[in-house]
């Protein structure tokens, strides 16, 4: 089984600054809905994270030239 990591790695950093983005706003309106009670969000939210910070990862591993 290849993983997600694996899958988001071969994106280019456009596509990949745009899913940040999206994810972002995401996680905006998933804290929205949480605060106003909704608990069906809440493993989205952990979902979402956990996303986002692969993306943030593999975004600075390519700044810092550690990964193409």
């Amino acid at each position: 089984m290849i993983s997600k990591a694996t899958e988001v790695r071969k994106q280019s950093s456009e596509e990949l600054v745009k899913r940040l983005m999206e994810i972002k706003e995401s996680l905006f309106r998933m804290n929205f809905k949480k605060s106003m009670g909704d608990t069906g969000v809440v493993r989205q939210l952990r979902t979402e994270k956990k996303e986002l910070a692969r993306l943030k990862t593999i975004l600075r591993a390519r700044q810092l030239g550690i990964e193409e």
